[in-house]
């Protein structure tokens, strides 16, 4: 039988070259979330006009006036277009983006944000340097004390954006693990907390909680942190079976007539407190009132928070067909680009002009919305911008240098830009 013969003798053959170690293919980048660099660009150009609208100083000679233009009159009701629950919005979608992809890729978070601390240090550093330096040679060439250290103290006052981020970001894996345990019960909870703080702020006796009511500088955006957040771990999850399609039409329906009655809610919650008190009528400081909506923010900032959360949400999808098509897509991928530099530099840009107007020439500043005011402010904010154009031309290459450092590897996000 075949299987008993004897085996036959064997056929020499050339060694076998060892294989060559063949390495992993590289995940796809995928591509970015056109949703969240609009909610982006929107806040940032919000916060840009809202502060340029502020403009109001006085100089004497020796003493520097710094008021705010939008404390006058009607000017208070310009304060409640403040975007900046759409940056943490875009901050919080962001982080969810890269916190899936180092979800996916194995890596751990807190390498993913040091490396974002590392990036961010460059565009910061560059800002502060550029600061330190000014300073020296504004009180070498002889520009008055006064007036050099009233605007090197308010121009740094952004950077608190940039800690609360920090924080929210490290905090990124836990609030990501909240929604998907909790889901609405998460957010619900990050609107309830920041509320009930503030609360007992005006409840209870000062002296119990003065110093607490400062954690709301991190609860009140830890909300639409959090929604940016839940946006991106649902636009990250794999796509589910395609429902009946009769159902289909009627749960997009539901949601957006949830997101029209959260919005009209949280706009008729900030209206209430505002009117009942103690709140001020204006949603960001102002000089001479007693109490600041934004330091630390309040219950009106929070429900605020919600209503432009609900807004962007409901009308997604035409802010991202208005970016996809012509001017749109490059003024937004611009303000993507350059949006940390904007941030940074807009003020400074605004303190240039003013500072040669009133120092330099001699000139007075219109006064608050007087006609002269009105017709003049296309020629300031042209001036703005023009220095601001400048400004980012000379250190946009540092977020270029952050950008390339956390470019989002598999990250459907954007950029890393808060």
């Amino acid at each position: 039988m075949a299987v008993l013969d004897a085996p036959a003798p064997p056929v020499p053959t050339a060694p076998l070259a060892r294989p060559r170690p063949v390495a992993p293919a590289a995940r796809p980048r995928r591509a970015r979330d056109p949703f969240v660099d609009v909610v982006r660009a929107l806040g940032t150009l919000g916060v840009v006009l809202l502060h340029w609208l502020m403009a109001e100083a006085t100089w004497d000679g020796r003493t520097l006036l710094v008021g705010n233009a939008l404390g006058h009159g009607a000017g208070w009701l310009v304060t409640w277009l403040q975007p900046l629950a759409l940056l943490f919005f875009a901050a919080g979608a962001s982080a969810g983006y890269q916190r899936s992809a180092t979800t996916v890729g194995g890596r751990g978070w807190g390498g993913t944000v040091l490396a974002r601390l590392r990036a961010t240090a460059r565009p910061v550093g560059a800002f502060v340097g550029a600061w330190a330096l000014a300073v020296a040679a504004l009180l070498a060439v002889g520009v008055p004390d006064d007036a050099v250290w009233r605007m090197a103290r308010m121009a740094p006052q952004l950077l608190w954006f940039l800690g609360v981020w920090v924080v929210l970001m490290a905090l990124t894996p836990l609030l990501r693990a909240a929604w998907q345990r909790w889901r609405w019960g998460a957010l619900v909870v990050a609107v309830a907390l920041p509320l009930t703080l503030d609360a007992l702020r005006f409840g209870l006796p000062g002296e119990l909680t003065g110093g607490l009511a400062w954690a709301n500088v991190l609860l009140a955006w830890a909300a639409p942190f959090l929604a940016g957040i839940a946006y991106a771990a649902e636009r990250s999850a794999p796509r589910r079976p395609v429902p009946d399609p009769a159902a289909g039409p009627l749960t997009r329906r539901g949601a957006r007539l949830a997101l029209a009655a959260g919005a009209l809610a949280a706009v008729a919650a900030t209206v209430v407190l505002v009117a009942a008190g103690p709140y001020p009528l204006s949603l960001v400081g102002m000089p001479g009132d007693e109490i600041s909506n934004l330091g630390p923010p309040t219950a009106p900032v929070v429900a605020h928070a919600v209503a432009q959360v609900c807004l962007v949400l409901l009308f997604r999808a035409a802010l991202v067909r208005r970016a996809a098509t012509g001017a749109g897509t490059r003024a937004v991928g611009a303000l993507a680009r350059r949006s940390m530099t904007v941030y940074l530099w807009h003020l400074t840009a605004m303190f240039a002009v003013v500072g040669v107007a009133l120092l330099g020439l001699g000139q007075e500043l219109p006064v608050a919305w007087g006609a002269d005011w009105w017709a003049s402010r296309p020629v300031w904010f042209a001036a703005y911008l023009l220095v601001l154009l400048g400004l980012v031309r000379v250190f946009g290459r540092f977020e270029d240098r952050r950008r390339d450092a956390v470019s989002g590897r598999g990250q459907r996000g954007g950029s890393g830009t808060p």
